[in-house]
């Protein structure tokens, strides 16, 4: 009976059912090339594949995706070059992978002794040998990563097992073969995750502070992942876990080395986060004794309180890798019998490297203070996860972090008491200041009249000063029209060349001589973006590149003349879709999805990926243009902010942006943060979604605006009511809700209430994740409290929320 039943098995899995069902091999089951394992969840396939002509290996890769993400990789030295290709599991336990019909052995799990083996792929996409049915596994492929970090899995050390368990980058996008970068625990006495190139380091974690990284501060706002770190005498390791296990995610290697976060997301794999994220993360730029930071505006490194360059002339020329050294010598180091060195606390930064640091135990900051105190090695402390550390001879690759970020900790380093704040040496120090900075202002004043004189001058003499042009043009890393060049494109910028008219100025098509099409803003002598506006924008966008962002060419800074040169959008803004009768049916349910999803990725950039923090400021349909295949560009930063940090919040008396768009604290208070692009996103949802504009929706109710609406049929369950009928939805209702839902989070009330544009992405590419419910929105009265409309001065706008602001004083 029991034979029949397995010659029933057999048939059912070759002939009834596709191999793709199957989750086991067992010695009389080989894999062979073409058939595959699935996970019984069918999360995670198994199988053969071939990344360049004649060489195959073995892997595993997440299921039912078209784009294939490969996780792990079991030959990566020794690629199957010939036919018939087969894994095989013998009956005493040991896996091998062969060619030529099971002649040709090239790679064997060098597992043996077993009496009933068995290979299963698990749904976390472990793929485990066990032995009779038992659970504990005989060889796991999770002890063996690739280049590919999953939930559940461990990466770290297993001094018993004698395992190091890291990741090893592939040679190359389509080569698996090991490469030159690898990332894993490195031990020390404060253990910290670390990316090698080879042997030397290229970027590090810092220690563990009990629920993250300390040299990863997004880490602590992050409610998608849970983080574990454990230290025991016979094992280290890291983990982590999804908090929704819906969300198919993996931590990956790049060849080039980059360390980052994928999450599939609306048909694609998307990049949620990247390390390192700057130059201050790659490692030890500042040398010893030397901190990094990205905003400093002389450079992106200065040399501690109390230190300064080994190498001034390196210095200058931005090469910080020599340094720094003390200004004063510790006591101890001078023989003296009484030591009288002293703190100072460096606040918000990544600890330095732990090779050379020493953990005594769980104690306060005083005591750890008073330990160091008493080794002369010691140049600095610091109180991690209750443990104190410090640090012998120097502290190396310290990065400080844009105060807001929640990021850091204090690090206490060690000074000679000539180098510590004292009334002994307060007055000299003022007399040093000034001695210094009143010849440094005056020489500034005459050289700053000289110059006003000269290009009053050459002003005045018509002359364009093709240096200061040139110079301009390096500082914005941005390249230079020249005038004639422009006027050629735009046929001297006539009617017929003419595509509209902006706060900035009018906007101009024109063809360069390569035949290229462009887009030229030009800046109107009575513009409502002035110059500083037209530099901000110039200086922000050329550092920026997203698929989502739109792209600066170069621009033309000549006499009078300030041009921007943007590539050409076809289509123009999205507002000429969404709002037009006419060309609203182009957009069904899909693309206005993808549409949708793309300007949240270009957000989630300008908030936390590219090399700036940004707040747009202005964000609204009609700064968002669309290419030939309608994909979404952000585009107008004039009004855009550079901010430290993604939690930081500023104020300005200058607000600026549009009614309709603007948050309730940004409006009526001029505050901002990240969270007012997000609600501004939150508006752009519901528009693209409805087909409105966000002003009063209701004559009857002229009080409630798009925004408001749509919270009140929602919490009446009447939301599809709002749906554009010009969107074809099918059977597409849930997907749509559920955008409605992101929509109406973005624009709650509270800023604090707002998602963060990465938990928006996650939000609309997961079905399975449950979404929070909106609270009251930020929708407020048009004018006073008896007021029905808007009103600038005398006139009154009742029709449309597009009343862009530029000299509002906020309260």
């Amino acid at each position: 009976m029991r034979s029949f039943a397995v010659f029933l098995l057999f048939i059912s899995s070759n002939f009834l059912l596709p191999a793709a069902t199957i989750d086991t091999i067992t010695p009389s089951q080989p894999l062979a090339d073409g058939n595959t394992l699935v996970s019984a969840g069918g999360l995670f396939e198994l199988g053969f594949f071939t990344e360049t002509p004649s060489r195959s290996f073995l892997g595993i890769w997440f299921h039912n995706i078209p784009v294939r993400q490969i996780v792990w990789v079991a030959n990566r030295l020794s690629p199957v070059t010939g036919p018939n290709k087969t894994l095989s599991l013998t009956s005493d336990g040991n896996l091998v992978i062969s060619s030529a019909g099971g002649t040709e052995a090239v790679w064997a799990s060098n597992t043996s002794g077993l009496k009933t083996p068995s290979l299963k792929l698990l749904d976390s996409g472990n793929l485990v040998l066990t032995d009779g049915g038992v659970n504990s596994a005989v060889w796991q492929s999770f002890d063996d990563p690739s280049d590919a970090f999953l939930p559940g899995m461990e990466l770290g050390l297993d001094l018993t097992a004698k395992l190091d368990k890291r990741l090893t980058a592939w040679s190359a996008a389509d080569d698996p073969t090991p490469g030159v970068f690898a990332y894993g625990v490195r031990r020390t006495e404060s253990s910290e995750l670390v990316i090698w190139n080879e042997s030397s380091i290229e970027y590090r974690t810092g220690p563990w502070a009990g629920v993250s990284w300390t040299g990863i501060p997004q880490m602590n706002s992050d409610l998608h992942f849970i983080f574990h770190f454990t230290v025991e005498p016979d094992k280290i390791y890291y983990t982590y876990e999804a908090v929704n296990k819906s969300v198919m995610t993996v931590i990956t290697l790049t060849p080039a080395g980059i360390l980052q976060r994928l999450v599939w997301l609306g048909g694609g794999w998307r990049q949620y986060w990247r390390l390192p994220e700057d130059k201050c993360d790659e490692y030890g730029t500042c040398g010893a004794f030397g901190i990094c930071n990205v905003y400093y505006a002389e450079g992106v490194c200065k040399c501690l309180r109390g230190f300064e360059p080994k190498t001034a002339v390196d210095w200058g020329l931005r090469d910080y890798s020599g340094g720094c050294k003390r200004k004063t010598a510790l006591a101890c180091e001078r023989g003296r019998a009484g030591n009288d060195d002293g703190f100072v606390k460096v606040s918000g930064v990544k600890p330095p490297d732990t090779e050379k640091v020493r953990v005594a135990g769980e104690v306060g900051v005083e005591e750890c203070g008073g330990l160091c105190l008493r080794n002369c090695s010691c140049a600095a402390y610091v109180v991690v996860g209750g443990n104190c550390l410090w640090y012998a001879d120097e502290v190396v690759d310290m990065k400080e972090f844009a105060a807001g970020t929640n990021g850091g900790v204090d690090v206490y380093l060690r000074l000679a008491a000539a180098d510590l704040d004292s009334p002994d040496n307060g007055s000299s120090k003022k007399k040093t200041i000034v001695a210094i900075v009143i010849p440094l202002v005056l020489a500034s004043i005459l050289f700053s009249c000289f110059t006003l004189y000269l290009l009053w001058r050459r002003r005045r003499l018509g002359v364009t000063d093709d240096y200061v042009k040139e110079s301009r043009g390096k500082e914005m890393e941005l390249p230079l029209f020249d005038m004639t060049e422009i006027e050629n494109a735009t046929n001297s910028f006539s009617n017929e060349n003419k595509l509209g008219e902006g706060g900035f100025g009018p906007v101009y098509k024109g063809h360069l001589r390569d035949g290229q099409e462009i887009a030229v803003k030009r800046l109107s002598r009575y513009s409502v973006q002035g110059l500083g506006e037209f530099m901000n924008e110039v200086m922000l966008i050329a550092k920026l590149q997203h698929r989502n962002l739109v792209r600066l060419l170069g621009c033309c800074i000549q006499k009078e003349e300030r041009l921007l040169v943007y590539e050409y959008m076809p289509n123009k803004s999205l507002d000429s879709f969404i709002f037009d009768k006419a060309n609203s049916f182009q957009l069904c349910w899909r693309k206005r999805f993808d549409i949708i999803l793309g300007i949240a990725r270009g957000l989630l950039y300008l908030h936390q990926d590219s090399r700036l923090k940004i707040v747009h400021r202005d964000l609204k349909l009609s700064n968002v243009l669309v290419d030939k295949d309608l994909n979404p560009k952000i585009s107008d930063f004039g009004m855009a902010r550079i901010v430290k940090g993604d939690q930081l919040q500023e104020s300005t008396e200058k607000v600026v942006g549009t009614y309709g768009y603007m948050s309730p604290e940004y409006a009526m208070h001029g505050i901002f943060s990240v969270k007012s692009d997000v609600f501004s996103f939150g508006v752009i949802v519901l528009e693209i979604l409805t087909g409105k504009k966000n002003r009063v929706f209701d004559p009857n109710e002229p009080l409630v605006s798009l925004v408001g609406h749509a919270w009140k049929l929602w919490s009446e369950e009447r939301s599809l009511e709002l749906v554009d009928q010009a969107m074809e939805c099918g059977d597409s209702e849930s997907e749509i809700l559920r955008c409605m839902q992101v929509g109406l989070l973005c624009v709650q009330e509270g800023s604090d209430d707002r998602p963060t544009m990465a938990s928006v992405v996650l939000m609309l590419g997961s079905e399975g994740m449950t979404l929070p419910q909106p609270k009251k929105p930020g929708f407020y009265p048009r004018g006073g409290s008896k007021a029905r409309e808007f009103s600038t001065s005398d006139k009154t706008v009742s029709t449309s929320n597009e009343i862009t602001l530029t000299m509002v004083q906020g309260r």
